[in-house]
């Protein structure tokens, strides 16, 4: 073996019996309703398979407890994988002989691989980072871990030991970008290796065990083309969308947690010409821009000692000094909505950013809460005539019952009438039903009403065809 990663002795660790599983039961009700079947979201394996799983599980403790007694994890770092492959399956060869246990070529093959996503990676969760499938991992407590694949939550059965382990876990990932969590600092923000969005809660705050939000990076972004085969929106919508990017109209998409809203402005950054200075601002970084001159910031949280903090609105303001063509900031939640209004205002226009809203108009009276929070005194007419003059288009993505996601509404701001901002949908998703399987069933179409950019659009070379904002009409 090489015993640079070698200790002396090898010790085991008592297996840990598992938590009874809880099945909760719906209770009947007098009123009549559409019958929808009773589904337990836990797996329930046969028996047979159970037993086994508990029993490798346990096995593979006793194994874990020994490569942490045997392997010298400092020098870990210099060891390529195959050599730390090889290290680990000679260890858990001579412990599984000198405690008598028989495996199989399969259950060997899978103990190997759990044992070394515990040394290397971050253990139980590594196949589920390694799955293209899931977008989101959310651990409730050790025992509980669900995923969200195609738009729906489903329980996974992988689990971890105990919360001793899932903290573990936790620390691994935090440490690594050199925050902490503990009952002191209970919450965290942190992003992954891979650029994967980290969010954990731990006790005393969360009360059944630590609670982990992965929302996953996807190496390959979603263009436009994509979305339009996926049946986000149409053609007809992507054009219009073009042509509202390329003429640098100042666009806010605007949805709920999870709707698709930095997928849709990964989407529409693809219209901003290559020749364009882009500066990104993001509490995590998540924006892929593929153009050329590209500038990306990241905000970050106060250290252990309450100092250093940088928020989004320093970026924004040193961003202004930085001769940005346009300014992009991954999401707009506090006080740094009121220079992002007026560098939308003030010679940087094209510029974009999310907000949560449930509706265009809902979004506009967003931003105006978001400028009273930051305690800036303005008379209301006077931020809604800054609101209307900075903001063009809003686009509002949204995530159906079924799980699908659709572009649901493209609005414009076109001014002010008296002291309400004037809007006009051009676009919308119109539902008409819901098949047996709960599948959203409905089409998109145009309101009728012509674009309040259209002579702006012909001006800049992209005059669109009167039919496009034609109404949508069932055969």
């Amino acid at each position: 073996m090489f015993s640079r990663y070698k200790k002396a002795q090898v010790s085991g660790a008592a297996p840990v019996e598992k938590a009874p599983v809880q099945v909760q039961v719906a209770s009947p009700s007098k009123v009549q309703r559409k019958a929808k079947p009773v589904v337990d979201a836990r797996p329930a394996p046969a028996d047979k398979e159970k037993k086994r799983k508990e029993r490798l599980g346990e096995i593979k403790l006793e194994l874990h407890r020994a490569l942490l007694d045997s392997l010298n994890l400092a020098a870990l770092d210099n060891a390529t994988e195959s050599e730390l492959r090889e290290e680990m399956n000679e260890i858990v060869t001579e412990t599984l002989q000198e405690k008598g246990i028989v495996l199989n070529s399969a259950e060997r093959r899978l103990i190997n691989k759990e044992l070394y996503d515990e040394v290397k990676g971050l253990g139980p969760l590594e196949p589920l980072l390694q799955d293209e499938a899931i977008s989101d991992i959310l651990v409730n407590g050790p025992h509980q871990i669900f995923v969200e694949k195609a738009g729906k939550l489903t329980l996974s059965e992988v689990t971890f030991k105990d919360e001793k382990h899932l903290m573990r876990i936790i620390d691994k990932i935090v440490s690594a970008v050199g925050r902490r969590v503990d009952e002191s600092n209970p919450y965290v923000d942190a992003r992954l290796s891979d650029g994967s969005r980290f969010n954990a809660m731990v006790p005393p705050i969360a009360i059944d065990g630590s609670l982990v939000s992965i929302r996953k990076f996807k190496k390959d972004k979603l263009g436009i083309d994509d979305l339009v085969r996926f049946g986000a929106f149409t053609e007809e919508m992507a054009v219009y969308l073009q042509a509202a990017v390329a003429t640098r109209l100042n666009v806010i998409v605007s949805g709920g947690t999870g709707s698709g809203k930095t997928t849709t402005l990964n989407a529409l950054s693809s219209f901003i010409d290559d020749s364009e200075r882009i500066l990104t601002i993001e509490d995590t970084a998540e924006l892929q821009l593929q153009q050329t001159h590209v500038g990306r910031m990241e905000s970050r949280p106060p250290n252990v000692e309450g100092k250093g903090a940088v928020t989004p609105r320093d970026c924004l303001k040193n961003a202004l000094r930085m001769r940005p063509d346009r300014i992009i900031v991954g999401e707009t939640r506090g006080e740094e909505v009121i220079d992002m209004l007026q560098a939308m205002n003030t010679g940087h226009d094209g510029s974009m950013t999310t907000i949560h809203a449930n509706s265009a108009r809902d979004g506009v009276a967003r931003l105006e809460n978001m400028i009273a929070m930051a305690g800036i005194e303005m008379p209301l007419k006077a931020v809604r005539s800054q609101i209307s003059s900075a903001v063009n288009l809003i686009v509002q993505a949204s995530r159906l019952q079924d799980g699908s996601r659709r572009m649901t509404s493209i609005t414009e701001i076109t001014g002010m009438e008296g002291d309400v901002i004037s809007m006009q949908e051009i676009f919308r998703f119109q539902r008409v039903g819901l098949t047996p399987e709960n599948k959203i069933i409905g089409h998109f179409t145009a309101t009728g009403v012509r674009s309040h950019y259209s002579e702006r659009f012909r001006m800049w070379g992209y005059d669109l065809p009167p039919s496009i904002y034609e109404p949508f009409r069932p055969e």
